[in-house]
């Protein structure tokens, strides 16, 4: 009785532990990803899906229509992310989109994390230029 208690347990913990997950990258859009470019990455991607498609269209879109990635620097991979419905998506643009060190939390399923919650990076330091150019 015992020992199956502490199976039944070890079992809890067990799937409590990979229930949630986290892991660390830069987020951006899939479209972006694909080409390489991180820091350079346009908002506009965000919201059509390509660059440069405001160029082709009258009309302001501001319906998120993109695919959202977390490149991995350390896997060398990036991951699908769907963010659930609790993650307000204003802050998820204010916040973290096209920035290292996002952390995403949530459940990894082969190469697509259900994002939960995220945590931005912290915002640069002031710095005061002292000297002449």
């Amino acid at each position: 009785m015992k020992k199956l208690l502490i199976f039944l347990a070890m079992v809890v913990l067990f799937t409590t532990a990979h229930a949630t997950q986290e892991k660390e990258g830069f987020l951006t859009t899939k479209w972006c990803a694909d080409r390489g470019l991180f820091a350079d990455c346009r908002l506009e991607t965000v919201f059509c899906g390509y660059e440069g498609c405001f160029k082709d269209e009258k009309e302001f879109k501001t319906d998120i229509n993109a695919t959202f990635v977390l490149n991995v620097h350390s896997e060398g991979k990036y991951y699908l992310v769907e963010f659930q419905e609790g993650i307000e998506m204003g802050e998820v643009l204010k916040q973290a989109i096209n920035k290292n060190e996002v952390t995403l939390i949530g459940e990894i399923n082969n190469n697509t994390i259900k994002a939960q919650s995220f945590k931005a990076p912290p915002p640069p330091k002031k710095s005061f230029f002292k000297g002449c150019l």
